[in-house]
């Protein structure tokens, strides 16, 4: 939550995008309907002050799908 530049007040985002990985453009409006004010903010990440504990573990790999004809006999094969 920002406040507003003119009154004072809170000014909530309206709509926000990433200008890239670390930076944020917001549009913000005063909730002051007195003044309703709205203006632009930039947020960006100044300092990573500790990474995350642990990595992401890689996606496992996907399964093949056998085609039907192997698919069969497969099953027969388990039979005997």
């Amino acid at each position: 939550m920002m406040r507003c530049p003119y009154c004072k007040k809170a000014a909530h985002v309206r709509t926000s995008r990433y200008l890239s990985d670390n930076v944020k453009q917001s549009y913000l409006q005063c909730v002051n309907v007195f003044c309703s004010a709205t203006f632009r903010t930039l947020e960006s990440i100044d300092e990573i002050i500790r990474p995350p504990a642990q990595t992401e573990a890689p996606a496992p790999a996907a399964v093949p799908v056998l085609p039907p004809v192997l698919q069969d006999r497969a099953r027969v094969s388990q039979r005997h």
